[in-house]
């Protein structure tokens, strides 16, 4: 799995004209699933993303975890993160997981991180056409592959 994590003053995700979440601080997550991502690569993610410690403490630090300031998560699923443009100008998504495996894998994602965290968890909407704005703060942007625990 791949993760596109953002920090953000206020985020939200809009489908055909509607908001189907927005969230106040917290993290925007842009999440990509291959065909070898299990719970374990679930697990993982979810716990390190918790307790990340990349918001500001009162000394203008990054010491504290999106739990330590209550915050929030919005989780968009991704597939464009396992694009490989190795080859050619036009990118192959091969290491995409397709629905039938990428969509369980991305609602036991969207529950293990609300579980692991006590925090909220808004979702975008697999597979649908979404507009994602957010404010950046900081501006704080972390990738991160559960293959390459780094």
């Amino acid at each position: 799995m791949r993760v596109v994590i953002q920090r953000a003053s206020e985020a939200s995700v809009t489908i055909a004209g509607k908001v189907k979440s927005a969230i106040p601080q917290g993290l925007v997550i842009l999440l990509g699933i291959e065909n070898e991502d299990s719970t374990e690569d679930i697990d993982w993610l979810c716990r390190k993303i918790s307790n990340l410690r990349i918001f500001n403490d009162d000394n203008g630090v990054m010491n504290k975890s999106v739990v330590d300031v209550e915050g929030a998560f919005l989780v968009i699923s991704q597939f464009t993160l396992h694009a490989s443009t190795k080859k050619g100008n036009r990118p192959s998504y091969i290491k995409a997981a397709r629905p039938e495996i990428a969509i369980p894998l991305y609602e036991q994602f969207v529950k293990t991180l609300g579980g692991v965290s006590g925090l909220d968890v808004g979702t975008g909407e697999f597979g649908a056409d979404m507009k994602v704005a957010l404010i950046n703060d900081g501006p704080v942007t972390i990738m991160m592959d559960s293959k390459r625990k780094e």
